[in-house]
């Protein structure tokens, strides 16, 4: 059991043609049953022609018509991305993940705005995010496939580099991944802590969480008000920017302290006032979830 995707997921890459979408297309169908889930790509100036074995169509409605896709990932620069978003909405795809970094909050704001209108059932993953992986069947995104392994414990995480040493103290520990999933650490995306504690919570062969936090906004606390009423499961956590001075931006666009809110600490005494464990040593994520199973 799996959350999101699994080896029957067939993906589309938007911006299959540019030198990123190419490697990451490359090394995604190159992991588990990814020659099999990758099936389409879309650039409206290359329809007709091929990336290797890959199709390349014009709309990501003809690719699903075509393919049967049901998932897009989105490597398309910041100034078209989240046209691509929409585009993929509008085609009605189960899920779509958002690589791209950097696309302006205007038009993120605006696209959540037409998804909201529309009523849309489509999962928007990130923007700027890592993606997600089932291991040993599909991952979605960037991050190094090696790292991963068949397991019972469920990652979610705002960081991408986090996420990775989050899975590769797990694997070292011996305790595998159901899946990882990267959110993403733009002010404005789409899944939250929330929602894939939600998804964790549900699925029967997840044991245990991590959640990888950090500064900026309110996604954690949220995540733990509904932790502390609902979660039937183990969850452990980490929030990163201890440290961080108050106004100061550090790295994602999500993570800075306006008004005095947002705080590392205030999100661990979040945390920890709902019942889960907290670490301020990242190094240390993996022998604190093993503690709790």
């Amino acid at each position: 059991m799996s959350i999101l995707i699994d080896r029957n997921t067939r993906v589309v890459t938007q911006g299959i043609t540019g030198k990123t979408g190419q490697f990451h297309t490359r090394g995604c169908r190159d992991y588990a049953f990814g020659r099999e889930c990758f099936v389409a790509g879309v650039n409206p100036r290359k329809a007709g022609e091929r990336f290797e074995d890959v199709p390349i169509y014009g709309t990501v409605r003809e690719a699903k018509e075509q393919t049967g896709v049901n998932a897009s990932v989105i490597y398309v620069p910041p100034a078209g991305a989240a046209d691509a978003i929409w585009e993929a909405v509008e085609a009605e795809l189960d899920i779509v993940v958002c690589i791209t970094e950097g696309i302006p909050v205007r038009d993120m704001i605006l696209v959540r705005d037409r998804m909201r209108k529309a009523g849309s059932r489509t999962i928007l993953l990130g923007p700027n995010c890592p993606g997600l992986i089932t291991p040993d069947e599909i991952k979605i995104g960037i991050m190094p496939g090696h790292i991963h392994r068949r397991g019972r414990v469920g990652v979610v995480s705002r960081s991408g580099t986090l996420t990775y040493e989050a899975v590769a103290q797990l694997t070292e520990l011996g305790l595998g991944q159901s899946s990882a999933v990267g959110i993403g650490g733009d002010p404005v995306n789409g899944l939250k802590h929330v929602d894939v504690l939600r998804l964790f919570n549900d699925d029967p062969e997840t044991d245990a969480v991590i959640m990888i936090g950090e500064i900026g906004g309110n996604d954690e606390e949220t995540a733990a008000a509904w932790a502390q009423e609902h979660m039937k499961k183990p969850v452990v956590a980490f929030i990163a920017g201890v440290t961080a001075p108050p106004g100061k931006r550090m790295g994602h666009a999500g993570a800075i302290i306006s008004g005095g809110h947002g705080t590392a600490q205030e999100k661990l005494d979040a945390l920890e006032a709902a019942g889960i464990r907290t670490t301020r040593n990242p190094s240390e994520m993996g022998k604190l979830l093993r503690s709790v199973l």
